[in-house]
């Protein structure tokens, strides 16, 4: 074999493994892919220790396994946020502020966190201003509480686990009990909502949207100040968030 042959290989092997990895829900070991893929022990070993030292896998805490790295996320959201398909998204996203006019956005999750990969501005004088790139607390924000109820129990359970809940306002769920119920409701009904848990005078609602294997890849939500609209409000504009 030759070296350019070699390496392609390789780069393939690595990419397989990046791909597998991220497919799973939990944190997983070099073990179970080296089985997975077909591929010897050691290799598989070899491949995650390189990943890991470029940012691209991570170890759980106090584990062994891997997840999807820090470096990993942010190639994906520079991905979701640049050239055609973010162009797109885009459109979309200021198509659907114009017509409901609020302010539009679009977040993804990062580990115990939501980020805001796109977002619209309406035109209005009073607004609240949440760059690209702000990260927000999953149990105060219409869009993290969406992104927790539709992850599988185990997972949800680790990213509760993994969570502070801390009071940003009088109306923030900070008991666990209490924010797991919410959490099955937000399942069943298919959006969720933000009554002001995360800043004063800002409400929100959420809906998710789902890749071809029908996880939620990322959610999209209308934010509006308190002074203008109620949560019920927002109600009417729920089957264009869906569209």
């Amino acid at each position: 074999m030759s070296k350019e042959n070699g390496n392609q290989s390789a780069l393939a092997r690595g990419f397989a493994l990046l791909e597998w990895v991220i497919q799973h829900d939990r944190p997983v070991s070099s073990a179970e892919a080296a089985d997975a893929l077909e591929l010897p022990k050691p290799t598989v070993h070899r491949i995650a220790q390189q990943l890991e030292e470029l940012g691209l896998l991570q170890r759980a805490p106090n584990s062994k396994k891997f997840t999807g790295g820090a470096r990993l996320r942010g190639l994906s959201l520079s991905a979701l946020a640049h050239g055609m398909i973010g162009a797109d998204l885009h459109a979309i996203l200021q198509n659907l502020a114009e017509e409901i006019q609020e302010t539009c956005n679009c977040t993804v999750l990062d580990g115990n966190r939501l980020v805001y990969f796109d977002r619209v501005e309406a035109n209005w004088p009073m607004r609240f201003h949440l760059p690209v790139g702000s990260r927000v607390p999953l149990h105060a924000t219409a869009g993290g509480k969406m992104f927790l109820a539709t992850l599988p129990a185990g997972q949800r359970q680790r990213v509760l686990d993994s969570l502070e809940l801390t009071q940003h306002t009088p109306l923030t769920i900070t008991n666990r009990a209490e924010l797991e119920q919410q959490l099955d409701q937000i399942k069943k009904a298919g959006y969720s909502e933000d009554r002001g848990e995360y800043l004063d005078g800002l409400i929100a609602l959420a809906a998710p949207v789902f890749d071809q294997k029908r996880r939620v890849c990322f959610v999209i939500a209308i934010h509006a100040p308190t002074i203008r609209r109620t949560v019920d409000e927002l109600h009417q504009f729920l089957p264009a968030l869906r569209r």
